[in-house]
């Protein structure tokens, strides 16, 4: 399975995450331990919610619409 999942850091809620993964809890272990770059600076992370997909490419494809205006204004509205 692939997954994409939702980050919101909890000392700045404002700040949140889209990413893919093959291993969901793994994944979030790097956030919160500050292995993932990008993340580091407003860790620590909760995870919000994930979606399962078993085709790669409808993983990619779910992700790169979540990190568009439209998938970021739909996840404000329906994902907090």
């Amino acid at each position: 399975m692939k997954y994409v999942y939702f980050l919101q850091s909890i000392e700045h809620p404002d700040r949140n995450y889209v990413g893919l993964t093959d291993d969901l809890r793994a994944r979030v272990k790097v956030h919160n331990s500050g292995g993932a770059l990008h993340t580091a600076k407003y860790r620590p992370w909760r995870l919000v919610t994930y979606v399962a997909f078993s085709e790669e490419a409808k993983t990619v494809a779910f992700e790169r619409y979540m990190k568009s205006s439209s998938g970021r204004a739909f996840a404000k509205k329906r994902l907090r």
